[in-house]
């Protein structure tokens, strides 16, 4: 039988580039789940607002001033340098860390009253009334439970107010009138500006001034703009401007405060010092001047030779030197005493004419930390966890004194030692004068010894009063506190984080389920994990018809089946005679039947005499979807030796080329049945009368019988579906087709949903079906 065979012109499409392919798949892939973007932007949109209502914009203030660093000075001295005995040279290092202690932080929140804090509340937002609130909340005893302490209060009238309990339930009460919650017992007063907030519910928030204490000291920085400057910046973030200049401003007026009480505090000392010293010379100088007087007078003695006087004025100088080095030790002694005591009260010792920066620095710091644990014992019992901290800081303090006294000491007795040797020759050189003069230089050197010291305390004692007098500190603020506009920027970042949530949220969602999955999504799979070559791709077909192409067909499944057949053409045009395809698949339900069907119709709908052969045998289901008669013998039949091949012949209804044969009546071995010779002869009968035999098989993994028709076959149609068929699938395809038991086989990626999975076809079939737009509303709990 002679039919004229359809000729084909070739043609090329246009390819894109394989990086441009994947972008615009991926972004098909992700626009197919387009509700998981609505529900990630209403989402981000929700959180934003609330964000962007309850956000309070957060105001910088800064300020600077000036710290007197002796160890920074570049060794200039102030004409009033030589009379300030009691100024510590400072360590700019230990006066940031005093600047920041715990302590003096602490003295500013409860000059502020910044452990109650009062915030008007407005829906989800909340306005905080630093300095404005209509209400004063004394705290009057309290328990120490500061985890409870927050109260909302309503303000009733000028008279009460009611208290919103743990239930829900409101508690009517009245101003200036003590109650007792858990966090101690406190009142409430009623402001100046009470009217102006009667019907608005007011937050009040009582937090433990300690731990307060400590978050101010994360809050505060104090740095210094460069190595060799003196200037200290300070700054602060805070929701109110004026609170964070109040702290400024209060945190320099105390630490000036401190350093100027810590100044007059050793003056005292240095002062109690000297006048007890002058007052047991007083006695002792009066009694030497008169015993010159009484030794002149008893001897007739007027004037000495000039040879006692050198000698003498020789032990006077060197007597004022020893003077001064035995006061010296006197005092390194007194500290040293102090350091080894335990006693953490009281004044810290005098520095009188001990000039070592380090000493007095320590001195001072150990002044200051003692001032702030008498203010503490002021306001609670020795045992309060509080005072450990300070505690451990002046027991530090002591033990870096205790290591420069033990210097220092060491240093003066050395001193003593060479001017006591000095005294010894002296001695010896006046024991040559005549000894009543000798006698007389012994009771001058007494006398002189006693005015000179005295004189050096007198001296010394009016600088002090002098330097008490004038006790101000050295520190001078540079920038008063000055608070920084805020920047719009957070409220941008905000919308920007927003929107990057709204669309990285569903990517990686979609991005990690794929990642993740075990189906077949894209072609690109294929290529990447298998051998065997795509040769066709057909689109999903949501219609229930089991024939979906028609020669008036313009769908997008009726052009692929027809590039389909274009392909086999060019695949098998070495074949003079018919062509065998075998379709096959994997498992049920990857649509080898619809393929078959579909192919047969399009081979025929090209005016090729087609027969499509079942020999699906265990599960026949195409002569129903043909429209064919299921009673007419069939391929078994024919095996069988029941019928021949005119018996088997189907003719179809709708296309005059079109043929089919059923596999006949249910056998129980249908694998032994295929095996016998009649087989080859029926598909070689067939040969001779048609174009094309479609021969569709079982799935592989069920029965062997598609390994047996393929050695009948000119090429194997392995029919692949997306979402459908494991990636693993590919690699038992290879496998197949390596052992030559799937002869010449070919892939068809059947099922493909191109939006879903972002896999496109380079051209918009849409032109053909004008009027079959898919609505994006379709499949809408699929798209998730």
């Amino acid at each position: 039988m002679n039919v004229q065979k359809p000729g084909y012109t070739s043609f090329t499409v246009p390819e894109m580039s394989a990086r441009t392919t994947h972008v615009k798949n991926r972004t098909r892939q992700y626009l197919y789940h387009w509700p998981l973007f609505i529900i990630a932007l209403v989402i981000s949109g929700a959180v934003l607002f609330l964000y962007l209502k309850m956000f309070n914009p957060t105001y910088e203030v800064r300020a600077s001033f000036f710290i007197q660093d002796e160890e920074k000075r570049s060794g200039e001295k102030s004409p009033l340098h030589e009379i300030d005995l009691i100024s510590s040279a400072r360590v700019l290092e230990n006066e940031l860390e005093i600047l920041k202690s715990k302590q003096l932080i602490g003295r500013v929140i409860e000059d502020l009253n910044l452990d109650i804090n009062y915030k008007v509340i407005d829906g989800l937002s909340s306005n905080d009334l630093y300095n404005a609130g209509p209400v004063k909340f004394t705290l009057i005893k309290p328990s120490g439970n500061y985890e409870k302490g927050k109260m909302r209060i309503l303000i009733k009238d000028k008279n009460g107010f009611l208290l919103e309990t743990v239930g829900g339930e409101s508690r009517e009460m009245t101003f200036n009138k003590h109650y007792v919650s858990s966090f101690g017992e406190w009142k409430l007063e009623p402001a100046m500006n009470l009217g102006q907030f009667i019907g608005d519910k007011i937050q009040i928030a009582i937090a433990d001034p300690g731990k307060l204490a400590i978050q101010y000291q994360d809050k505060i920085s104090a740095v210094l703009p460069s190595k060799l400057s003196t200037t200290v910046a300070l700054s602060i973030k805070d929701e109110v401007a004026q609170r964070g200049i109040d702290v400024l401003n209060r945190l320099m007026f105390n630490y000036n405060l401190a350093g100027a009480t810590a100044k007059n505090n050793e003056t005292q000392s240095t002062l109690a010092f000297i006048d007890n010293r002058l007052a047991s010379l007083s006695g002792e100088l009066s009694d030497a001047e008169k015993g010159i007087a009484t030794f002149k007078s008893s001897r007739g003695l007027t004037d000495i030779s000039s040879n006692s006087k050198v000698s003498l004025e020789n032990m006077q100088t060197n007597d004022a030197q020893l003077n001064e080095v035995n006061v010296k030790l006197s005092i390194i002694e007194g500290i040293e005493s102090y350091v080894n005591s335990n006693v953490n009260t009281g004044k810290a010792p005098a520095t009188l004419g001990i000039s070592d920066p380090a000493l007095n620095s320590l001195i001072e710091k150990l002044s200051y930390l003692q001032l702030q644990r008498e203010r503490l014992l002021g306001m609670m019992p020795e045992t309060n966890p509080e005072f450990e901290p300070i505690n451990r800081q002046i027991a530090s303090t002591k033990a870096s004194l205790k290591e420069i006294v033990g210097s220092l000491k060491s240093t003066l007795i050395s001193t003593r030692a060479k001017l006591q040797t000095f005294n010894s020759r002296f001695e010896s050189s006046i024991k040559n004068i005549p000894v009543q003069e000798r006698e007389f230089i012994s009771i001058k050197r007494q006398q002189s010894i006693k005015e000179s010291l005295y004189t050096y305390l007198l001296q010394k004692r009016e600088e002090v009063s002098v330097s008490y007098a004038s006790a101000v500190a050295n520190d001078r603020i540079i920038d008063p506190p000055y608070a920084i506009a805020p920047k719009g920027i957070l409220k941008y970042l905000a919308m920007l984080a927003a929107l990057i949530f709204s669309i990285a949220v569903p990517v990686g969602f979609v991005f990690i389920r794929d990642f993740f999955s075990s189906k077949i999504t894209d072609p690109q799979e294929i290529e990447d994990l298998s051998s065997i070559p795509v040769l066709g791709e057909l689109p999903f077909e949501g219609s229930k018809n089991a024939i979906t192409v028609s020669g008036l067909s313009t769908s997008l499944i009726g052009e692929q089946f027809r590039a389909l057949r274009i392909k086999l053409f060019y695949l098998l045009k070495e074949n003079q005679g018919a062509r065998v395809i075998l379709v096959t698949s994997g498992l049920p339900g990857d649509g080898k039947s619809f393929v078959s069907s579909n192919l047969a119709v399009t081979l025929a709908l090209s005016s090729r005499k087609t027969v499509i052969v079942e020999l699906d045998m265990r599960k026949p289901k195409m002569a129903a979807s043909l429209e064919m008669s299921e009673d007419r013998p069939g391929v078994s039949e024919y095996l069988n030796g029941e019928a021949g091949l005119k018996d088997i012949v189907q003719q179809s209804k709708t296309e005059k080329s079109l043929h089919f044969i059923g596999s006949g009546r249910m056998v129980k071995n249908p694998s032994e049945l295929l095996e016998r010779p009649k087989l080859a002869e029926l598909i070689g009968q067939l040969r001779e009368f048609y174009d094309d035999v479609i021969i569709d098989s079982p799935p592989v993994h069920l029965v062997p019988d598609a390994m047996i028709l393929s050695q009948l076959t000119d090429v194997t149609l392995y029919v692949v579906r997306q979402g459908i068929t494991e990636k693993p699938e590919l690699d038992f395809i290879s496998k197949l087709a390596n052992k030559k038991q799937l002869l010449n086989l070919q892939i068809v990626f059947n099922g493909v949903k191109g939006s879903k999975y972002g896999y496109g076809y380079a051209y918009d079939y849409s032109y053909y079906s004008p009027g079959k737009k898919e609505s994006v509303f379709s499949d809408f709990w699929h798209r998730f």
